[in-house]
Parts: C-alpha cells; structure tokens; sequence
C-alpha cells in the first residue's frame, strides 16, 4: 500500500528524471533560464537584507520562550528562506508560464503517445496573453491565502507553530502552481483544478511540499520549475486524469 505523501515527492523525483530526457532538454532551456536569473536575484535580496529580518524574527519570540530560541531559530529561518524563494518562485512562474505550458505538453506527448493539443510557436503567442492572465490569477490566490499563515507570526504563542502551517500552505500552492499546466492543456479551468486535487489532498501536499524543499535548496533549484512542471505532468497522467475530466472543463472561478 502506498503513501499518499510519498507517491506524490516521488512524482517530482520523475519529473528531474524526464527533463533530462533528449526529447524534452529543449524546452526545459527557457524555463531554466528564467528561474537562474530569478533566483539568483532572491538570493541576493535576501543576502542584503538577512540582518533586518533576523532583527525581526527576534520580535516575535515572547519572553516566556527565550529559553526554546535554540530550537525556534532553525524553524524561523526555514520559513524565512521558504517565503522568499516562494515569493520570487510565482514571479519566475508567471514570467516562464508559455514555456512551461509547452513544456507539460511535450512531458505528456512522451509520456502517453498523446498531446493535448499540436500547439506550435504561432499558437503559443497568441496564447500569451490569456496565460498570462491566468498566472496573475494564480498569483492573487497565493498571495491572499498567504495572509492567515502571515499573521500567525505575530500572534505571541501560536506563532511557535506559524513556521509548520506555513509550509503546509507553501505545499499546498506549489501543488496547485505546478499542476495548472497539465490541467489547464487539457481545458480544466482553475477551480476545478483545485477541485482535482482536492480529491487527492495528501498526493497533492506530498508533490507541493517536495517541490517547496527543492526550491530552496542552493544551484539546484535553478531545475525546480521545470522538474516540477515535467513531475506534474507525470503525477496528472499517472493519478489525477480520470475519463470524466471532460465534465470538468466547464468549471469557473
């Protein structure tokens, strides 16, 4: 019997794997490029302004639990590191989503045999805007779910546990990220994406939470986006695909 979490970390495991395939590396060129520039960047934002957030992290900690800030430290700076990496992961995400987009149809075309559509570069420009659109859309439900888990880091007390809640819900969004681009080639709007991964909650945070983990580690996590896009798209045509998707593509926001 399998895992729930587990069978979804691993889909992004065979996401690395087919991003390395022949057929796949060229499309996998622009996304790459896109998250080397990004992050580099958030690496030195976060270089130039680590003293500021340290001093305000140390606000948060009540008196009544200096003594566990040796235990606390390693937890704040996690989700320190994870909110930025994540903030500038939906700026690369947006900026790389035609390509990502392209890239999850070559994914499912080796995969399966089938493409959920022949779209060409001319079909891809004059989908830019709408995909565009759809990554601002994205981009809004982030952020506005972000608030709650926010504002438990001011609360004295439940803060403790902010950290933890926090990567659940950065789980949860790069799920929610990542698998649009399958979903969205095969017509599934954005609510009856979530909608699909709500049936598979645990699947869904397994693949998020992997995801969120290679994002934030160093160099490799110039290959997050176009590993978790390829793991995706994976994870859609082994789990999440199911006869009646076409019931579903009339779902709206």
């Amino acid at each position: 019997m399998s895992i729930a979490p587990l069978t979804g970390a691993r889909y992004l495991l065979t996401g690395i794997g087919l991003i390395l395939r022949p057929g796949l590396r060229r499309f996998v060129i622009v996304p790459v490029l896109v998250n080397t520039l990004i992050f580099a960047g958030a690496t030195a934002y976060g270089l130039t302004q680590f003293a500021d957030l340290i001093a305000w992290l140390e606000t948060l900690i009540p008196a009544w639990l200096e003594w566990l800030t040796w235990l606390l430290w390693p937890l704040f700076i996690l989700a320190l590191l994870v909110l930025v990496f994540f903030t500038f992961g939906l700026l690369a995400n947006l900026i790389a989503s035609p390509f990502n987009g392209l890239l999850a149809e070559e994914v499912e075309r080796h995969l399966t045999g089938r493409s959920p559509s022949d779209a060409g570069l001319a079909e891809l420009l004059r989908d830019l805007l709408p995909t565009l659109v759809d990554e601002l859309r994205k981009l809004g439900y982030a952020l506005f779910s972000a608030v709650p888990f926010l504002v438990l880091f001011l609360i004295p007390g439940i803060n403790v546990f902010a950290p933890l809640l926090w990567f659940v819900y950065t789980a949860w969004v790069m799920a929610v990220q990542y698998a649009d681009f399958p979903m969205g080639n095969h017509g599934l709007k954005f609510r009856a994406q979530r909608a699909r991964l709500r049936e598979r909650p645990f699947l869904a945070l397994g693949f998020g939470a992997a995801t969120g983990a290679l994002t934030s580690v160093p160099i490799v996590n110039f290959l997050a986006m176009p590993s978790a896009v390829a793991g995706a798209t994976a994870l859609w045509v082994g789990e999440l695909a199911s006869a009646d998707q076409d019931a579903s593509r009339g779902g709206v926001d």
